[in-house]
């Protein structure tokens, strides 16, 4: 689903949470796109042993009479257009490319490899997640409508990565932009349980992050990776990235 020039997770994700009666009204406002990337069976016949080459042109035979909204995905043995794909349609909030080998079959388990898209993005850590002494994971956060407000949450720390971030955590001064506890769907949109997790609130500060193009809206869909900290910076300084379309 697209809003504006950019894919919408978020409306997608809207379609499984919305009433029945009320579908229909939605589907009209905002109609939805079907891209298909493989074919794993075509007139009552299984072709997952098919290679993907072979998958590939009955999917493209199949899809001759096709108009939108059902659309046949891009393909390319190209690598430069590969690579024009990859650095071009990340504005559009697509996460990265799939690479599989032309004569692969079809099998239930990733032995295609998916080549994500990052960008590297000061945000504010304002909280971790266990003591402050042993940080687990980083919370962080965006201005967003002139508030600081939670985006994410950074993968594990290594032990090399949490003794680094120790040496600049100090506990907070004044009043502090967020909550001792939080419900676990802000730092995990993933996760179904509705069970809270308690921060260790930290002065915020601002550290360097690794993180995908997956924007839900709200949030980064996916955590991020602590790159480094920037202590040199100014908190109030860090401005809401360009690329997230907001």
């Amino acid at each position: 689903m697209w809003s504006g020039e950019r894919l919408d997770f978020d409306a997608l994700q809207l379609r499984l949470v919305t009433a029945r009666a009320a579908l229909p009204a939605l589907v009209r406002e905002r109609p939805a796109s079907f891209v298909v990337f493989d074919v794993l069976a075509a007139a009552g016949h299984d072709t997952r042993g098919l290679s993907f080459t072979d998958r590939r042109t009955l999917l493209e035979e199949l899809a001759r009479d096709w108009v939108a909204p059902l659309n046949l995905s891009p393909v390319t043995r190209d690598r430069a257009v590969a690579e024009t794909w990859f650095n071009e349609m990340t504005a559009a909030g697509v996460e990265g490319l799939v690479v599989k080998g032309g004569q692969q079959a079809y099998e239930p388990r990733r032995i295609w490899l998916k080549v994500k898209a990052r960008n590297v993005v000061d945000v504010v850590c304002a909280a971790v997640i266990g003591p402050m002494a042993r940080p687990e994971t980083v919370v962080v956060g965006l201005p967003v409508r002139g508030r600081l407000r939670i985006v994410g949450r950074s993968t594990p720390l290594s032990a090399r990565a949490g003794r680094d971030l120790v040496r600049y955590l100090r506990p907070p001064r004044g009043d502090h932009p967020w909550p001792e506890e939080i419900s676990e769907r802000v730092v995990d949109r993933f996760n179904k349980e509705s069970r809270t997790v308690r921060l260790t609130l930290v002065e915020p500060l601002v550290v360097e992050v690794s993180a995908d193009v997956a924007w839900s809206g709200r949030a980064f869909r996916h955590p991020v990776r602590l790159v480094r900290v920037r202590p040199e910076l100014d908190p109030d300084g860090v401005q809401f990235p360009d690329y997230l379309g907001v």
